[in-house]
């Protein structure tokens, strides 16, 4: 990991941007030697078969030439298993984070900003900095819901050039009111994205919306549904539009690994609903053992992971991560998170050993 607290030479500050170098990189906590539930991952791996079959296949795959139309055999398979609607296009990108990246390369035209509820997902304003576009955070109320006159406010003052509704957020793991999205939709000038990273584990999508939307984009990423090592994002939208935004995306950006890593999951997606299920039902548990626990509350959840406020945020992931359990401690993230702690959804013995870390550390 690179030591970002190392001084620059004076010759070489000069041509890195002031805002860049003021910056706080994204930071990935260490996890050696701890039960890691800190990042939203899939804690399931495949069976012995299933990796020896993926093993031969990677195996066979051709390294020496750049990636072709094996790419265009994975875009069509994740239109079909995402069902996107007649007159719409999908384009992929190494992560969601990249197609964030792009979206905002593509639409940096002078006077342009992207608006988003918060607390929300870090890469929304990291996008708009890099870019140099404005970012405007609108506060949820304190349960963690959309204030529909503050955003409708913002909308109408900024009119932003992108609105990012993340359907479930991160880190509340809710999902929003579907009228007051529609009043948001109705009522952005430009783009509206849907970032539905948390889809497997939701229980309401908007691709059964999105069609006749032509300024809507919907995105998600193959991290949650258990390839998070993989780096596979697509978005879905209107074709004329996704054919613009594709324009700015680099050439081969994802590679024949993982778009074969990705076309063999999808040909197994059985197993990885299965997977899925299995999270969410540990979710119920994790959520109503929780409710049973002194001192904490926790919200509820329709990603795989779990917001929950305790009365001394750091004191408890400090004594947590002495018990060898790693979670995300997002207390100084925004003033609504005070205390929080966000709780990624383990296997049974996982959460078993998280709960216990928990009740000893408050």
């Amino acid at each position: 990991m690179s030591d970002y607290s190392a001084p620059l030479a004076p010759q070489l500050a000069r041509l890195i941007r002031q805002d860049v170098q003021g910056m706080h990189a994204y930071a990935v906590q260490d996890s050696r030697g701890m039960v890691k539930l800190d990042a939203m991952e899939n804690p399931h791996r495949l069976s012995p078969q299933l990796q020896a079959a993926l093993g031969q296949r990677l195996g066979a795959v051709a390294l020496n030439r750049y990636p072709g139309s094996q790419v265009d055999v994975l875009r069509h398979a994740l239109a079909e298993h995402a069902g996107m609607p007649e007159g719409f296009d999908i384009m992929l990108g190494n992560g969601s984070d990249e197609l964030i990246s792009l979206v905002a390369m593509a639409c940096d035209v002078p006077g342009a900003s992207i608006l988003a509820p918060l607390p929300g997902f870090v890469m929304y304003a990291m996008s708009a900095a890099l870019q140099g576009l404005k970012f405007i955070g609108v506060d949820l109320t304190p349960d963690f819901e959309l204030d529909e006159e503050a955003m409708l406010a913002a909308i109408e003052q900024h009119q932003p050039s992108i609105v990012y509704l993340a359907y479930p957020n991160n880190p509340t793991a809710n999902l929003w009111d579907d009228a007051v999205i529609d009043r948001i939709i109705a009522a952005a000038p430009g783009l509206v994205i849907f970032d539905e990273a948390y889809q497997p584990f939701s229980s309401r999508s908007y691709m059964d919306r999105i069609a006749g939307q032509q300024h809507v984009l919907l995105m998600r990423t193959m991290s949650k549904f258990g390839l998070a090592g993989v780096r596979i994002g697509y978005m879905v939208g209107p074709k004329a539009l996704v054919a613009q935004i594709d324009k700015v995306r680099p050439p081969y950006n994802i590679s024949v690994l993982n778009s074969e890593a990705a076309l063999f999951a999808l040909e197994h997606a059985e197993v990885f609903a299965a997977q899925a299920a299995d999270l969410r039902a540990q979710r119920a548990v994790l959520l109503e053992r929780l409710a049973a626990m002194a001192g904490v509350k926790a919200w509820r959840s329709d990603a795989n992971m779990v917001l929950a406020r305790v009365r001394d945020a750091q004191k408890a992931f400090d004594g947590m991560k002495a018990h060898g359990v790693l979670v995300k401690n997002v207390s100084k993230m925004h003033p609504l998170l005070a205390n929080c702690l966000r709780l990624t959804v383990g296997t049974a013995d996982e959460n078993a050993q998280m709960l216990a870390a928990l009740q000893a550390s408050l």
